[in-house]
């Protein structure tokens, strides 16, 4: 069984502990996590999970924390510190691509059911 760690979801999205508090990034994962059960109608434990579901949680937890870095502010996180200018998402994948791929792996997790009328 796998394990989502923060320092996967940091990777995904090449940020630091700095950008982002541990403490923020464990609910991130949490809520991905809770998603994720809420889609399959299953319990879901980030802590030891298949390797999809890690797969899953942490890409939807890099969306999550994208979304906390670029709403932080009004501007976006372009800073400046006397000539010096630094975008934290820079080097951070297009949401898009991490859409993308959270809906294929989802597809994946969900079993076809069969129902009758």
């Amino acid at each position: 069984m796998a394990t989502v760690t923060l320092s996967d979801v940091r990777d995904t999205i090449n940020v630091t502990s700095t950008d982002i508090p541990d403490d923020k990034l464990q609910k991130m994962v949490n809520r991905a996590a809770t998603t994720l059960a809420l889609e399959l109608n299953k319990p879901i434990d980030s802590g030891n999970c298949s390797d999809a579901e890690k797969e899953f949680i942490t890409l939807l937890s890099a969306v999550y924390a994208i979304c906390y870095l670029t709403g932080g502010s009004a501007v976006g996180l372009d800073f400046s510190v006397g000539d010096q200018n630094f975008v934290v998402t820079d080097k951070a994948p297009p949401l898009m691509v991490l859409q993308q791929e959270l809906e294929r792996i989802l597809g994946g997790l969900k079993k076809p059911t069969l129902r009758s009328a």
